[in-house]
């Protein structure tokens, strides 16, 4: 499976905890995070992540790209709790929301807090997302299918 991760600063030690907690299960899935986020992980857990962008360079554009194609299986997307007071806070909400939509049309998984991450870990290591496998032009099972066609 190929797994997303982006948090804000607020959030990135609280997924990096989460990461060394089920350290074990998502290491047997392949994972991007944005660039700041995925090295406060991999500096704490060892896990191989590919670093993005980070998000406000276009990090999170990168990964709505990839879900957009497919290529996503799960997101775990640790946003900030309270509104941006930022200037440009209205593009930011606008990232947020197209990220879910997208989510949303392809129906990907999106964990926004600690519980409903948990959840979708342990359901990762049972098993019981594999119908991804069979959406994901990336996994094992297409990857396989495509090279029986030659």
């Amino acid at each position: 499976m190929e797994i997303a991760i982006i948090a804000d600063d607020t959030k990135k030690e609280l997924i990096t905890q989460l990461c060394i907690a089920y350290c074990g299960i998502l290491s047997k899935h392949s994972i991007c995070a944005t660039s700041t986020t995925g090295a406060y992980i991999s500096e704490a857990t060892g896990l191989k992540i590919e670093k993005l962008l980070s998000g406000t360079h276009g990090g999170e554009q990168q990964i709505a790209s990839r879900i957009a194609f497919d290529e996503i299986d799960v997101l775990f997307y640790f946003r900030a709790a309270n509104p941006y007071k930022e200037k440009d806070a209205s593009f930011r909400m606008d990232i947020e929301q197209n990220l879910l939509r997208l989510c949303d049309v392809h129906n990907v998984p999106v964990a926004t807090n600690i519980a409903t991450a948990e959840i979708i870990v342990t359901a990762l290591d049972r098993g019981e997302l594999d119908y991804r496998n069979f959406i994901n032009p990336r996994s094992e099972y297409n990857i396989k299918k495509r090279n029986l066609k030659f």
